[in-house]
């Protein structure tokens, strides 16, 4: 390889994971391509939550800082039930104090903003259909081809989503993600004009979550045991009203304030089978691409951060950055997929539908919530307070982080 010129990368795809790892690698001196089959980077879903594990890896190219001005969440928030009682409180200073920030709701919109203004002009090629025609080795680049011509790297980065062709074409055994038993909604509203504490209320088979956003919107989300591929017979706006419109306020409003289109629902796939590694010559799977979980702990976006990071640490500064692969899946597939199983049990926990079972698993809950909040928030030790394997390096950053977790 020239060692004369600057280390070149492709990223195939324009989401949350491409765009920090394009961000990261572009700070250590890589010449970065950006591809993304969309005409335009409009992010999929409405809002993205960043917990202080996905901070801190973004500390490390000098924008953790920018997100943490975003934080919306003030006060009491916690866990209810459909008609509005109680099972948990959690203070949003609490959460700080355990995992050393607090945790983040911003649309997914706001945060690919952030992301694109770090990289250079001309960085990101939207409407850009890309297909790996070589992986490479240590001996040769990788090649991406598109319609524009052929691209060589020495390095591809693999952020192509939960579809991914990539990861197929790497990995044509593995059987890659299957249905999780149930579908989400997601829609971003006004405010009510009642004040609300932000919640997630778990019901039978069904749960919904409502938080603000810093602009004054609120973040919706629900979730439902369902046949995967259904749609709602008139309008989705109509399918939560039937499924939540009993439930207590402020959901019923919530969902009246959406607009007839304004709702957005996909069906949950995980990986329930581990990959063998995430690279493979000179390619680095990340984010869904590689480890797509349930949404239930909140941590796709953020591992998909945490990959990009880690990936950008070991790739270095030079063309030989395939050494470096190894490592990075060492690092990575252990903590994602443990991540991954997690997800799953609570998923499980939250998606109950029988009655006895419901009724079980609320009294647990509300008897574990009376010895305080310390206990409810175990669930994320180990995940919201990782901490990245390098120093910061982004120009003007404060603030050391020495080890991974």
């Amino acid at each position: 390889m020239d060692r004369t010129r600057a280390p070149r990368a492709v990223v195939v795809g324009g989401g949350i994971g491409g765009l920090t790892a394009a961000v990261a690698l572009h700070q250590q001196g890589w010449e970065i391509t950006v591809l993304e089959r969309a005409a335009a980077l409009t992010p999929v879903g409405a809002g993205i939550g960043l917990a202080p594990n996905a901070q801190r890896a973004l500390d490390v190219i000098g924008l953790g800082e920018q997100v943490r001005s975003l934080s919306a969440w003030q006060g009491d928030g916690g866990l209810r039930t459909p008609r509005g009682r109680w099972l948990n409180r959690t203070d949003s200073a609490v959460t700080t104090e355990r995992f050393g920030g607090p945790l983040v709701l911003l649309h997914r919109s706001t945060l690919v903003d952030i992301l694109t203004s770090a990289l250079p002009g001309g960085a990101v090629r939207t409407g850009a259909a890309a297909t790996l025609t070589d992986a490479g080795d240590e001996g040769r680049p990788a090649v991406v081809t598109t319609p524009g011509g052929d691209l060589e790297a020495d390095l591809v980065v693999a952020a192509d989503g939960i579809n991914s062709a990539v990861r197929r074409a790497l990995f044509p055994a593995h059987p890659g993600p299957r249905y999780s038993g149930f579908t989400t909604w997601r829609l971003v509203v006004p405010a009510p004009v009642r004040p609300f504490a932000p919640h997630e209320t778990w019901g039978r088979g069904r749960i919904w979550g409502t938080q603000p956003l810093k602009d004054g919107r609120i973040y919706a989300y629900a979730a439902a045991v369902t046949p995967a591929g259904g749609r709602a017979p008139d309008s989705e706006k109509a399918e939560l009203l039937r499924r939540f419109g009993g439930w207590h306020e402020p959901i019923p409003g919530i969902v009246e304030a959406a607009g007839t289109d304004g709702v957005l629902r996909h069906d949950v796939h995980h990986m329930a089978e581990a990959l063998p590694a995430y690279h493979h010559g000179r390619v680095a799977l990340v984010g869904d691409a590689a480890h797509a979980m349930q949404p239930t702990l909140g941590q796709g976006g953020n591992q998909a951060i945490e990959d990009a990071i880690v990936l950008a640490h070991h790739a270095g500064r030079g063309p030989d950055a395939v050494r470096g692969l190894p490592a990075y899946t060492r690092d990575r597939l252990p903590r994602t997929m443990g991540i991954v199983r997690q997800a799953t049990r609570t998923g499980r926990t939250a998606m109950l539908s029988s009655p006895a079972a419901v009724a079980v698993r609320d009294t647990l809950v509300a008897a574990v919530s009376r010895f305080g909040p310390g206990l409810v928030l175990r669930s994320f030790d180990g995940i919201a307070d990782w901490r990245p394997p390098q120093h910061t390096y982004a120009a003007g950053t404060a603030g050391t982080h020495t080890a991974t977790r």
